[in-house]
């Protein structure tokens, strides 16, 4: 079962396809660029070839004649050679561009245009013998040897037919004259070289959705390495958690600074503390600056002692507004009237002279509808 779990049965994922090219790994046939370029290359040869055969005859009988101005200064020889090459680079030229164009846009065709240095950067494993044994003996080369098979029992068969179906012209060739004869024999060679190449077509036909399908299945995933890029492209949870963790410390850390600020702590008075700060000059709410429960709770009471904040215990309050209300939010109007009275206690004890009795300590009292227990569910008034 172990074995049968880490089978790469499973498609290549397009992440995994990115990472593929991105190393330059793409579906190569070189079975279609061949046979495009010598098939355009042959039809050319068929609209032209008569006249270009003739013509770079021309050519070449024209190097053996010399007027008497080169005979008598051989310095000319050179120059002429010259010219006379580059008049056939110039006869040429259109077959050496057509190939070129042809071998760009044919060589993209499968697997399209990459540019990756990783893919000819040295690599151990090409040189390594056991490697290069299986390369020689595996499925790879097997499907290689029958491509060579099929290529040279087709293209023998190409030319067994044009050789018994011009079999007459062929003949006839060494009664003509010698362009007539070089005209024909250049047609006569298009046509064989053009049915050739229609059968290293149809191994491009061939060869191409093997070399996509070959692709594909070495890049095949187990189950196990999807999970695992899943995991990477979400985030691993162990990475999320501790991500989160961090978060929640800041959070808390800044939480701790602004209660120092605060003008009242009001507590559970253990499990529950929230810090409110309160502006009498403006027309906002009270703001709630911290809140915590258990540790973090007990970090903000003893943080509100060090800096004289001072705590007011108000546990159905304290809940109502830890549930209720986020840090930096100003508090529910539901409980402006609780809060509110504690607020003015508070306010009242800063105020109060030496001697001079405060304000009586308030009871705030909570709506129903605002009620909590300690694990945050809502409860009835009885209940309270």
């Amino acid at each position: 079962m172990a074995d049968t779990a880490q089978e790469k049965t499973e498609e290549p994922t397009a992440r995994r396809l990115q990472k593929a090219r991105e190393e330059g790994q793409v579906a190569r046939s070189v079975e279609l660029p061949a046979a495009v370029i010598l098939i355009s290359c042959f039809l050319l040869f068929m609209l032209a070839g008569g006249w270009l055969v003739s013509r770079l005859t021309q050519l070449f009988a024209s190097g053996f004649v010399f007027d008497r101005k080169t005979l008598e200064q051989p310095t000319l020889l050179p120059t002429a050679f010259a010219a006379q090459a580059t008049e056939g680079l110039i006869l040429m030229a259109p077959v050496l561009g057509l190939t070129l164009v042809l071998a760009v846009v044919s060589a993209g065709m499968t697997g399209g245009y990459l540019l990756s240095f990783k893919a000819v950067a040295p690599k151990m494993d090409k040189i390594n013998p056991i490697n290069g044994f299986k390369r020689m003996f595996g499925p790879k080369a097997l499907v290689e040897l029958a491509k060579a098979i099929l290529k040279f029992s087709l293209v023998s068969a190409a030319l067994w037919v044009m050789l018994m179906s011009h079999l007459e012209e062929l003949v006839m060739l060494g009664r003509m004259g010698l362009e007539p004869a070089l005209a024909l024999s250049g047609d006569l060679i298009a046509k064989s070289a053009l049915a050739v190449s229609l059968t290293l077509a149809l191994i491009a036909m061939l060869d191409v959705p093997y070399q996509k399908y070959e692709f594909k299945k070495n890049l095949r995933m187990t189950m196990q390495e999807i999970k695992d890029e899943m995991k990477d492209i979400e985030g691993r949870p162990e990475v999320k958690a501790q991500i989160r963790r961090r978060q929640r410390e800041i959070a808390n850390a800044r939480m701790i600074q602004r209660v120092k600020t605060a003008d009242v702590v009001i507590t559970n008075p253990e499990h529950f503390a929230v810090a409110l700060e309160y502006d009498p000059n403006g027309d906002s709410a009270p703001i709630l600056v911290a809140k915590g429960s258990d540790f973090m709770a007990a970090k903000i009471r003893e943080e509100a002692r060090t800096h004289g904040v001072h705590l007011f215990s108000a546990p159905e309050l304290a809940r109502a507004l830890y549930f209720t209300t986020e840090a930096d939010q100003p508090v529910p109007e539901s409980l402006y009237l609780a809060v509110a009275q504690v607020i003015a206690y508070v306010f009242s004890l800063e105020g109060a002279q030496p001697g001079q009795q405060g304000m009586a300590r308030p009871s705030p009292t909570v709506p129903d509808s605002m009620l909590f227990d300690t694990e945050g569910h809502r409860v009835h008034a009885q209940a309270a």
